[in-house]
């Protein structure tokens, strides 16, 4: 059982979050908070797994209340879908940075991504980021590209375009302890810490364009 805390000054929100994650055998939300200090208080007396968290908020905002967060993960959630968030969120150590749009399915499965020790974030933050950055990112100690095999290739430029495991197996129509095993391989045969090293690789390899949009 996944224990979840819900962090949102809007207590309509919250209930419609309780009602979605309710429905999850898995997911059980064990505590509820209006703010980032409430958020905190709950935390001190009450066991939690991971922790839906809004970004604006009275009191304490999301950011200073993850940045305190020791144990639980914290996956961000927002009306708002601006970069400075996804950025002070991360920072903060966040594991997760998504709108509050999300479809039901897809927050389920960021939250049992995110518990899974994965990282996750809205596709569309994700793309900016890489496109801002890309062309700036050091080339001098990522390793050549060698020995991965054609499906090892397809993995890696999905994880690079910002698809989830699940989101990755559902398109290959395997099993998601599939592409774990793929990315697995991927980050040893090049020499690479994580998913978002693989990003990283594949837009310096050339693997993945970035397209730059002012406007987006």
């Amino acid at each position: 059982m996944i224990r979840v805390m819900l962090v949102d000054d809007q207590e309509l929100l919250r209930a419609g979050f309780r009602m979605v994650l309710g429905a999850q055998p898995d997911l059980q939300v064990v505590a509820e908070a209006a703010d980032g200090a409430e958020a905190l208080e709950r935390l001190a007396t009450t066991e939690v797994d991971v922790v839906l968290m809004d970004v604006r908020m009275p009191r304490m905002d999301g950011v200073e209340a993850t940045a305190r967060i020791d144990g639980p993960k914290v996956l961000i959630l927002t009306t708002f879908d601006l970069d400075e968030y996804a950025y002070a969120a991360i920072k903060a150590g966040a594991s997760g940075f998504l709108l509050k749009d999300v479809p039901p399915a897809d927050l389920v499965a960021a939250i049992r991504a995110v518990h899974g020790g994965d990282a996750v974030m809205a596709p569309s933050t994700l793309r900016r980021m890489f496109d801002r950055f890309a062309a700036q990112l050091p080339t001098e100690k990522l390793p050549p590209a060698s020995g991965l095999t054609p499906r090892e290739q397809e993995v890696l430029l999905m994880v690079a375009r910002g698809l989830s495991n699940l989101e990755i197996a559902a398109a290959l129509e395997v099993a998601e302890a599939t592409v774990k095993t793929h990315l697995g391989r991927i980050l040893a045969k090049l020499e690479l810490r994580d998913r978002a090293q693989v990003v990283v690789y594949a837009y310096e390899a050339g693997l993945v364009v970035p397209s730059y949009r002012p406007n987006g």
